[in-house]
């Protein structure tokens, strides 16, 4: 922990977004070792990633961005959530109009993984935004720190939703998890974009982290949620109440 924070913000920020793909890989590897994956255990998955990544949006982020936003945080902080929940809408209008090229029972391996991959790209620019924004803090480098962690076990199942179905449909269990790993590697590209843009430009910050934060509740709506909830809403809502408490818990305690 001393060496990371001897670290410049875009270097944490590269670090941070390396783990969070590896973890898309690891999610994806275990098509080398199972054919499928219980639904319950799946829906726990995602449900307690969506309680993680919520707590996440609030407690490093909007807060972080509050706290640098000056006299007009309200609008700043406003302007930039409602952007990025936008654009969350308008990259999950885009995958639906893909899957008019996929096949009707399953959609292709190109078509999958770009919706997933198009998921990813705020959440990369979240951590690597979040790790520019810490500046020497202890605090706001813990907060970065979960935030990263909170991605990372969102990707895990979502490594595995990528590259299972692709294992189904016939491909080699070598092509599907890299197609599945593939996924979670735009993440390093646009975590380091975001800590260099807000590197460079400060004044972004309070803009950027919001922006992280509502493309972030929006992938938890509009994917996260609904497929957690598929086996079962009490099951679902533990993992979210579980998810959102260790958050909160570990951002408080350590922070």
């Amino acid at each position: 922990m001393p060496y990371l924070s001897q670290l410049c913000g875009w270097q944490q920020a590269l670090i941070a977004c390396t783990f969070t793909w590896l973890m898309t890989a690891a999610g994806a590897s275990l098509v080398f070792f199972f054919k499928n994956v219980g639904k319950s255990a799946f829906a726990l998955m995602m449900s307690g990633a969506a309680g993680v990544m919520v707590a996440s949006s609030f407690f490093s982020l909007l807060l972080p961005a509050l706290e640098s936003g000056g006299r007009f945080s309200y609008i700043v902080l406003t302007s930039g959530f409602v952007s990025g929940g936008l654009l969350i809408v308008l990259t999950d209008v885009i995958a639906g109009r893909l899957s008019l090229f996929a096949d009707k029972n399953s959609r292709s391996s190109a078509v999958t993984c770009a919706a997933v991959t198009i998921h990813n790209i705020p959440e990369g620019m979240a951590v690597g935004v979040a790790f520019a924004a810490v500046g020497g803090g202890a605090s706001a480098a813990v907060s970065a720190a979960m935030l990263a962690f909170g991605i990372g076990v969102q990707n895990f199942p979502e490594g595995m939703c990528v590259a299972f179905p692709l294992r189904a449909r016939g491909l080699s269990r070598f092509k599907s998890f890299f197609i599945g790993q593939l996924s979670g590697a735009v993440e390093i590209v646009s975590g380091l974009a975001g800590a260099v843009a807000v590197t460079f430009v400060s004044g972004i910050l309070p803009f950027a982290l919001s922006f992280s934060a509502g493309a972030m509740l929006a992938v938890v709506c509009s994917e996260l949620v609904p497929q957690s909830f598929e086996s079962g809403k009490i099951k679902a809502t533990l993992g979210v109440v579980a998810g959102f408490a260790l958050m909160m818990i570990l951002d408080i305690a350590l922070g």
